[in-house]
């Protein structure tokens, strides 16, 4: 892990941070977590936490529009003795990989990409999960800038849209987590 945060510092991809990664292996592990599709790979930091809670026999799929991040992820679940069949790693746009995954298929979905398309990601992530899956958010809280009404910039705007849009969603059940910079979590309502 220590390693793969590094990997992210050089190529500046944030990494989830400590708690929030604990909280994903949590989750990921309280679902009995078999099939997870992860929104922004990064250098597999949060991959590492998911795949930590996954069940033995499952599979991350991981989406990154930078296949670098994704060389750099490879590492680090190799690097952590996950078997090569336990990822399965797309290079290419969120929003156009996502609709091609199977409807109801998964456990849970991950997301920590581009912020201006959070809300875009959700309505994916909700056809994707079965229902009692979860779907979660980092930087829900945005460095705090979220609940600061003088934030308007794109991505601060985008995160509040997306604290609503959840709230308001009749299939979820939202709970909104102050560890690290925040983790907004739904399950779908069975």
């Amino acid at each position: 892990m220590v390693r793969a945060r590094q990997r992210a510092a050089e190529v500046g991809a944030v990494p989830i941070g400590a708690g929030s990664g604990s909280v994903l292996r949590l989750l990921a592990a309280a679902v009995e977590a078999r099939t997870v599709v992860e929104i922004g790979t990064g250098a597999g930091v949060s991959a590492l936490y998911l795949l930590g809670g996954m069940r033995s026999d499952g599979v991350l799929t991981s989406v990154d529009i930078e296949s670098e991040h994704q060389r750099l992820a490879r590492e680090a679940f190799s690097e952590a003795g996950i078997a090569p069949n336990r990822t399965r790693l797309i290079s290419g746009s969120a929003l156009e990989v996502l609709p091609r995954l199977t409807d109801g298929a998964y456990d849970l979905v991950f997301c920590d990409a581009d912020k201006t398309e959070y809300v875009d990601y959700l309505e994916q992530s909700v056809r994707l999960i079965r229902p009692g899956g979860l779907v979660a958010f980092d930087n829900a809280l945005w460095h705090n800038r979220v609940a600061d009404p003088a934030q308007r910039d794109p991505e601060t705007l985008a995160v509040r849209e997306l604290g609503r849009v959840v709230s308001e969603h009749d299939a979820l059940i939202p709970s909104l987590l102050p560890t690290s910079d925040g983790l907004l979590v739904a399950v779908k309502r069975p």
